[in-house]
């Protein structure tokens, strides 16, 4: 015994001198990665709630935090925002709005913030819900001379995205340029044979920010919501609607959720193409060829088109964050009403005590949410930030009956903000995300029509509906707000 002990004590003394250097070395590499995650995180700027939710992360479990930080954290990456084209929105001189529209202080507000000015010269029509989205949607791509360009954050593997892609291609071998773009992480499963019937027709998909496997031009945490169509660069179609059965379809269907959308026809139409066309060069790393665009429409013909509209791009890619500061303007300004109809509600302090002040001052402030939305964990986080809008005096409506998915803003009657944007951290400071805004007011009372049919198929939310539960329940519910701004 005493001589295997000398011959096998060397080699476990060796084996424990090389754990014990290696596990320096992890440690210490582990700090460093943590203070360079530290650094990136503390040089943004972020809402404070959600720098604190990183900051624990990193912190108390840096194995685990600060992966997931350098894959998800990205919020503004400023090598993507250099290299991917920035979205320029000319506006003729022939479509410029009016002074009083591009003197308003919230369409100051978010022309400053790094979006484009308000456009005259415009139709609008609301897409209430997806039969008629749908049927918008087949006539706009059949109706097409030149070029369709299609964004969308998911793609069904079901009859409504077989149906488009159908359609597409049938366009694409009649030899109109189709170009469809097509989120990487919502598209995850659709994004490759599914297409193909286009791609062998002579169309172009494009996926936005691949996440499998993971890339160096920017973070997984970075999504493309937004949702564009634009046909021969004069007519478009916007809002929540992706490309799926749940969202729109030939027929109606009993599990299909409430959502709007709008087809715009007019210079706005053309600056969402123009928002389009920046995301697709980034997406494919190469320019459009311009023989193969749409010939630039006359828009002066038509004297009844007196809309006047501002596209609001808003992400990564834009310097500022106009639509989260239109929003806050918005509410800022009310004289007299706030309607605020969104399917999650994670806001960040200074937009919910904004809302709470409004309220307590008097004015109508309403919130129309589904009763209960797709994503439980958003459900149990809103409580905390209903009830100190319920207790300063606002109107909480619950939608019964189906899932909502619609997005818009509506301020005294006379503002109106329709897109892809939810009102949650995630949306208004992470996405890439589309809006438009309607300064006109035969177009935001549309919308607030449209609005109060909601409200009367919705039920008031009272304070004792949102009361503290017991355990486990509350504790539940904090979690879910502590992951929110990671969410």
């Amino acid at each position: 015994m005493p001589f295997l002990a000398e011959i096998y004590l060397p080699e476990i003394k060796t084996d424990v001198v090389t754990t014990s250097l290696w596990s320096h070395l992890l440690t210490v590499g582990g700090v460093l990665l943590a203070l360079f995650a530290l650094a990136r995180l503390l040089g943004e700027r972020r809402q404070p709630g959600n720098t604190l939710a990183w900051l624990m992360a990193i912190i108390l479990v840096p194995y685990v935090g600060v992966p997931l930080y350098l894959i998800f954290g990205g919020r503004k990456i400023r090598r993507l925002a250099a290299r991917k084209r920035r979205i320029r929105l000319p506006v003729p001189p022939e479509a410029r709005a009016s002074a009083a529209t591009l003197a308003h202080p919230v369409s100051q507000s978010i022309s400053t913030n790094g979006a484009g000015e308000p456009v005259g010269g415009n139709r609008v029509r609301l897409l209430r819900d997806g039969e008629d989205a749908f049927a918008e949607l087949e006539r706009c791509i059949l109706a097409a001379k030149h070029t369709i360009h299609i964004a969308t954050f998911i793609l069904g593997r079901d009859p409504t995205g077989r149906r488009i892609v159908q359609l597409l291609a049938r366009r694409a071998r009649e030899g109109v340029k189709v170009r469809l773009q097509l989120d990487a992480l919502g598209c995850l499963f659709s994004s490759r044979r599914f297409v193909d019937p286009l791609r062998r027709a002579g169309g172009e998909v494009a996926t936005f920010l691949p996440v499998i496997p993971l890339t160096s031009r920017g973070s997984a945490n970075l999504r493309n919501h937004r949702k564009i169509a634009v046909f021969d660069h004069a007519v478009a179609i916007v809002g929540g609607h992706n490309l799926a059965r749940e969202y729109l379809g030939p027929q109606p269907w009993r599990k299909r959720w409430t959502d709007l959308g709008a087809v715009i026809e007019g210079p706005a139409a053309a600056q969402l193409d123009d928002v389009f066309l920046a995301d697709w060069t980034f997406a494919t790393g190469s320019p459009v060829e311009p023989e193969t665009l749409a010939p630039a429409p006359d828009f002066t013909a038509d004297p009844s088109a007196t809309s006047e509209l501002q596209v609001v791009a808003s992400g990564p890619d834009v310097t500022g964050d106009p639509l989260y500061e239109g929003l806050l303007a918005m509410i800022q300004e009310a004289k007299q009403s706030i309607w605020i109809v969104t399917p999650y509600f994670i806001p960040d302090e200074v937009l919910l005590r904004s809302l709470v002040v409004k309220a307590r001052a008097g004015r109508d402030v309403t919130l129309i949410l589904p009763a209960r939305s797709n994503h439980p964990v958003t459900d149990l986080a809103r409580r905390a930030y209903l009830r100190q809008l319920v207790r300063a005096g606002a109107r909480v409506l619950a939608y019964q009956p189906r899932m909502l998915h619609a997005k818009t803003v509506i301020v005294d009657d006379a503002l109106g903000l329709i897109g892809s944007a939810n009102v949650d951290m995630r949306s208004l400071f992470v996405n890439f995300e589309i809006g438009v805004m309607l300064h006109s007011g035969a177009d935001v009372h549309a919308l607030r029509r449209w609005a109060g049919e909601l409200a009367r198929h919705s039920q008031p939310v009272l304070l004792g509906d949102l009361k503290r539960r017991r355990f486990p329940a509350n504790l539940l519910e904090d979690l879910s707000r502590l992951l929110t701004p990671l969410l």
